[in-house]
Order: structure tokens, then C-alpha cells, then sequence
């Protein structure tokens, strides 16, 4: 991580309600980057927590895919609030693709969908592949939802597909992919956040120490980066993050207390996107405490 790169950064990207042109233009300000370097510069330069979750949610969707084309990028998991395999319907048959997405991140900007799908045999355990589709090509239809109070300047949408031709992935969709990818996103949107907190830091002069501290927090990050995504060790350090991230809560709250009411609303909306999925994070801690012998 060029980490005066990010000390460098003195401004923000203004606000562009079009989700692909406002990535686009990330894209070009910042040139060839790691995925990792994605989440934290995207993140710094982000108008709004919700932008600055995108910036990190492509950064690990990056990780998670390496191929992956430049442009804006989605994974379609969630079925009826369920991201289990044997809940899904979505189907692979060869190269044809149908089924539904009911809760797709930014969807309706992105230009290639990742979708989960099964394509075990009829009697066969649930088994996934993970398959590319490209937004707008025959079988391909996406359904906006109303957006959320929660980063509303990212929408969701519902993924439709009949019979769309796809590229499968090579590896197992749900232990490659889909299991992975919870905890890629968790860091890569932390970082992110982290990088947002620290330029507002510095923009309305937080104490050093509150500042020092959000730092403190990308270095580690930058180390869990490295590390395995289904390895135990990655999420009992992935966990140290967020248990470092809620010490400082309160000193952020006080922070965005006594500064500009514009960022303290943005954080007050926002912030909750780090809460979403504590609960299976907390489950991954249990069983990596676990296995390490250390629960």
C-alpha cells in the first residue's frame, strides 16, 4: 500500500448520482491499483460513507476475482434473505443460466454480475458454480428496488435471468467464492470507511491521537489483506479490527459531535453498514477461536 499516496490526498470526488460514471471517474483519477489500495484511495476520496462502501466493496470483489474487468461489478447471492445453497433455485444448465437474485448491490450500474448458482444433479447434495453475466444481454433483466435509508446513493436491485448465457468460474462457487467473499467484503468496507473517517479527520483537524488510531487501523487491515480469507487466523485478525474499530466508537461520535452537522448526519445514516453482518462474523470468530485452540 503506497501509503503517501494517501496522505497526498487533499480533496474529494464530488458527488455523481450516475453509480457507473462516478466509479468510472474514480477509476481514471486513480489509475492501476491494487484491490486493496482501491478500497482505502476509493474510500478517502468518497463523498459519502455509501460511496466510499462501493470503493470497497469493488476492491474486494476484485480480490475475490482477479480477472475481473475494469469497469462496475456485482455478486448475486441472496435468494428470499437467504444466502444458503440449499435455499437457492437459481440454476446452471451448461452455459444457460435462470432463477432470481432478490438483493443485488448495485446492480442496475454494474456491467458484469457474478451469480451463485447450483448445478449439482437431480438427488445430488446442493453444489455451486459461480458464473459471469454480462448487465443488458439476452435473459439478462434487472428490477430496481426502492432505495434504502441506509446509503441510498447505492442502490439494490432484484436480478431476473431466463435461460442467459454465462462463463462458469473455475473452482467450487461456494467454497472459492461465495463463503470467502463475506469476509473479503468485511475488510476491504472497513478499510474503505476508515480511509472516509481519516480524511474527515483531517478536514475538521480531530485530535492526532483519533487520527493516528483510524491509521493504525488500515495498517492492519493491509496485513489481513494478505492473508487466506478461509483461514481461521485471517478472521481471528479480521475480528481484532472490528473489536479496535468499536474502541474507538465513542471518540468518533464526539468527533462528528463537535464538527460539521453535514458529516455528522452522513455518519449517523451511514454507519450502521459496518453492523450488517456482525452476526455470521461473530459465528466465523467462534469457529477459527476454535479451531486454533484458542476459544
Amino acid at each position: 500500500m503506497p501509503w503517501q499516496r494517501l496522505f497526498e490526498i487533499t480533496d474529494r470526488q464530488p458527488l455523481n448520482p450516475v453509480l457507473d460514471d462516478a466509479y468510472g471517474e474514480l477509476l481514471e483519477r486513480l489509475g492501476e491499483v491494487t484491490p486493496f489500495e482501491l478500497a482505502v484511495l476509493g474510500g478517502r476520496l468518497a463523498a459519502t460513507p455509501g460511496m466510499a462502501f462501493l470503493a470497497g466493496y469493488q476492491g474486494a470483489l476484485r480480490l475475490l476475482w482477479p480477472s475481473a474487468p475494469q469497469s462496475l461489478g456485482a455478486l448475486c447471492v441472496t435468494e428470499n434473505r437467504s444466502v444458503r445453497p440449499t435455499d437457492m433455485q437459481t440454476r446452471l444448465d451448461g452455459l444457460s443460466l435462470s432463477g432470481r437474485k432478490d438483493f443485488v448491490t448495485a446492480a442496475n450500474a454494474a456491467d458484469w454480475l457474478l451469480v451463485a448458482a447450483r448445478e449439482e444433479a437431480v438427488g445430488e447434495s446442493p453444489r455451486l458454480a459461480l458464473v459471469v453475466v454480462r448487465n443488458g444481454a439476452p435473459g439478462v433483466r434487472i428490477e430496481p428496488l426502492k432505495p434504502l435509508p441506509l446509503m441510498p446513493e447505492v442502490p439494490h436491485a432484484r436480478l431476473l435471468l431466463e435461460g442467459a448465457h454465462c462463463e462458469r468460474l473455475a473452482g467450487d462457487g461456494w467454497d472459492a467464492y461465495v463463503k470467502p467473499f463475506r469476509s473479503l467484503e468485511d475488510l476491504h468496507v472497513l478499510a474503505a470507511l476508515c480511509a472516509w473517517l481519516h480524511g474527515v479527520g483531517r478536514e475538521c483537524a480531530w485530535s492526532q491521537a483519533l487520527q493516528l488510531r483510524l491509521l493504525g487501523l488500515l495498517a492492519g487491515a493491509a496485513e489481513v489483506a494478505r492473508q487466506c480469507a478461509n483461514m481461521p487466523a485471517m478472521h481471528v485478525l479480521l475480528a481484532s479490527l472490528f473489536a479496535q474499530f468499536q474502541a474507538i466508537k465513542g471518540e468518533l461520535d464526539a468527533a462528528f459531535a463537535s464538527g460539521p452537522e453535514a458529516w455528522a448526519k452522513l455518519w449517523k445514516r451511514d454507519q450502521g453498514v459496518l453492523d450488517i453482518a456482525s452476526g455470521p462474523r461473530a459465528k466465523r470468530l467462534e469457529k477459527a477461536l476454535s479451531s486454533l485452540g484458542l476459544g
